[in-house]
């Protein structure tokens, strides 16, 4: 079809100009719809540009334009402003919504559950299978299943369900900063997706940029002219087996263990837009993707674009970019012996080194060259909370202590994960727990399944968001986390859970000296 496509969004007719677009394309650019997010377009495996095509699911990122010709396409926005009462209000109430890039598609997709359910209770199992079509970062899934609960549970009108009344949002905005390191607010508009990504926020006469397959940026009017424009890499999931690049130490060893290359996989791409002469969109919306933006290029690039073309610059990485181009937690290989010392050999990393000695000054730090993408000691823990996993393997608790000067302490077993936290004063419970739980769902990962292969020129070759091994809904126990108060100040406490848990999750396999134990 080459002539113009018209269809029906939120009960208003419009019309494509770009007819082989793809309707996420044609729903952010054209039209303007900015609950439809591109968490990996087109690879059509996050879920967050979900929306509905004549009351279907459908993801839009692979959906062609010329497809829904005639047709009706609701998206998030579209919805009964009831019914986005009752989701944004159940998911603050749950803490089921942390930086709210993949919440409006979740639910979309729940809410058509719903409907499809005659507006009646939805069981676990159903929310679990629904929500195989999304990934969620941040959360954990159990307080998404939490609000999906809620608001499953007849109550008719959003006054019928938990609401902010009692809580101090501003307390909440204050622990989420903390534990995501970044400034976050909490509250309805987060939920329904309005956080401040830079992507939804550049002007509508923006250029885009993207990278070319040769590495250059190529500059057009809309994300789908410049994709066929730059070629870009295309995602895949690569069928060689994971490689551990780092041998372990001589030494007799009372444990050891080898990690490999781990991406963080954050939901929203990098992303940044400015004006010429300005100031570049912070990279950073409401989440602090666990690090992995720390050093992001694409703020520079679009600076120096607008004062090029004398327009504002849109900068937009794909998936596949930003696992090509971003740091990845760096692998290491250690020993130590029954007394905790002992030897950890790890890629390159500046800062790596005194990372590991902040908890473990007993042990050797080697930093190793080889072939590899970026690694970067600003994500997650990295460095530290090996050598406190490593420490914790030879004690008979999973007790943990940060550097910030949280303690927690996991306990693993069959269908269940135990938490409890001290990490001063908890300032909102519910916002913690749910940092919480996203920790550990993070930590059973990054233990049991979590990797990305890597060729011997260092080049990654999983580029799919779904290749990474991040745990679904259906893979994760129950988490009970206890959070034990205190009158000291608050400080970050997930970054602990993060670490007890992984030690717990390598105990309850047995401490098998590779990571993830669970892919081969």
């Amino acid at each position: 079809m080459s002539g113009p496509v018209t269809f029906s969004v939120d009960g208003r007719q419009v019309t494509a100009r770009d007819a082989e677009a793809s309707l996420l394309d044609v729903l952010r650019d054209e039209v303007r719809v900015g609950s439809a997010k591109d968490g990996c377009s087109p690879q059509g495996q996050c879920g967050c540009c979900t929306v509905l095509i004549d009351g279907q699911p459908r993801v839009a990122c692979v959906t062609p334009v010329r497809r829904v010709m005639g047709r009706s396409v609701t998206t998030f926005d579209g919805l009964d402003p009831a019914v986005l009462d009752q989701w944004s209000s159940a998911l603050v109430a749950t803490g089921g919504s942390q930086c709210g890039f993949c919440t409006p598609g979740i639910v979309v997709r729940l809410e058509a559950l719903r409907g499809k359910a005659g507006g009646a209770l939805l069981a676990r199992p159903a929310v679990d299978q629904a929500l195989l079509a999304h990934l969620c970062r941040c959360t954990g899934w159990q307080t998404i299943v939490e609000a999906a609960a809620t608001v499953t549970s007849r109550l008719s009108t959003a006054t019928d369900l938990p609401a902010a009344e009692g809580r101090d949002l501003a307390a909440a905005a204050e622990r989420a900063t903390i534990e995501g390191g970044s400034p976050q607010r909490v509250g309805g508009e987060i939920a329904r997706g309005r956080g401040g990504f830079a992507a939804d926020g550049a002007p509508a006469d923006a250029l885009v940029a993207m990278l070319g397959h040769d590495g250059g940026w190529v500059v057009g009017e809309t994300v789908a002219e410049v994709r066929r424009l730059a070629s870009p890499v295309q995602g895949r999931r690569s069928t060689i087996a994971l490689g551990w690049p780092i041998e372990l130490p001589d030494g007799a060893w009372a444990r050891t263990l080898r990690t490999t290359w781990v991406e963080p996989a954050y939901l929203e791409p990098d992303a940044s837009w400015c004006a010429p002469g300005g100031q570049p969109a912070l990279v950073l919306a409401n989440g602090g993707a666990f690090g992995g933006k720390q050093h992001s290029i694409v703020g520079a690039v679009a600076r120096r674009l607008a004062d090029e073309h004398g327009r504002p610059v849109r900068v937009l990485l794909t998936r596949e970019d930003t696992v090509r181009t971003g740091p990845k937690r760096p692998p290491l290989a250690a020993g130590v012996d029954a007394d905790g010392r002992g030897v950890v050999r790890i890629a390159r990393t500046a800062g790596i080194t005194e990372a590991i000695a902040a908890v473990a000054p007993g042990l050797v730090v080697v930093e190793v060259d080889g072939p590899g993408p970026p690694t970067s000691a600003g994500v997650r823990g990295a460095g530290w909370v090996e050598a406190a996993v490593l420490l914790a393997s030879l004690e008979a608790t999973d007790l943990v202590r940060s550097p910030a000067g949280a303690v927690a302490e996991a306990e693993v077993t069959d269908g269940r994960v135990d938490v409890r936290v001290r990490c001063g004063a908890p300032l909102d419970e519910v916002v913690l727990r749910s940092y919480c739980i996203g920790a550990a769902h993070q930590a059973l990962g990054w233990v049991r399944s979590e990797a990305v292969a890597v060729d011997g020129d260092g080049e990654p070759l999983d580029l799919t968001i779904r290749s990474f091994g991040v745990l679904r809904a259906v893979d994760m126990p129950t988490i009970n986390v206890e959070v034990v108060p205190a009158d000291s100040p608050a400080v970050n406490g997930s970054d602990a859970v993060f670490a007890a848990v992984a030690a717990a999750a390598w105990r309850h396999r047995g401490h098998p000296d590779r990571w993830p134990t669970d892919r081969r």
